[in-house]
């Protein structure tokens, strides 16, 4: 189920690990791993296509380093910091939303045909 939520989700949990620094491919998938207590595992099939839509948007931005290893590095932009705190905002009113609901209550259901 865990795979069903980080889909729609992805883009922003990338941005908020990139918030705390850049980093390459493999040191985000650790990141997401790591900051949700193992519960994101996230295929490079995954990873990579995110980060790709999130360079194209100008969410954030991306350069060849060379530390002994030739990767891709990759920042949050300005606009990358706008949008997360964007979503921020509407992920936060929606899981007030869901706790909400699953705190109102038990209402039972009318029986029909009675």
């Amino acid at each position: 189920m865990a795979d069903d939520r980080l889909r729609g989700n992805l883009e922003m949990l990338i941005l908020a690990i990139l918030a705390r620094g850049s980093a390459h491919g493999y040191a985000l998938a650790e990141g997401l791993r790591t900051a949700s207590g193992g519960e994101f595992e996230v295929p490079e099939g995954s990873l990579y296509p995110a980060l790709h839509r999130l360079e194209r948007t100008g969410a954030i931005a991306s350069e060849w380093v060379h530390d002994g290893r030739r990767r891709r590095v990759y920042t949050i932009t300005t606009a990358g910091a706008t949008r997360l705190q964007q979503e921020r905002s509407a992920w936060q009113r929606f899981a007030d939303g869901v706790a909400s609901t699953l705190a109102a209550p038990s209402v039972r259901p009318a029986v029909q045909g009675v």
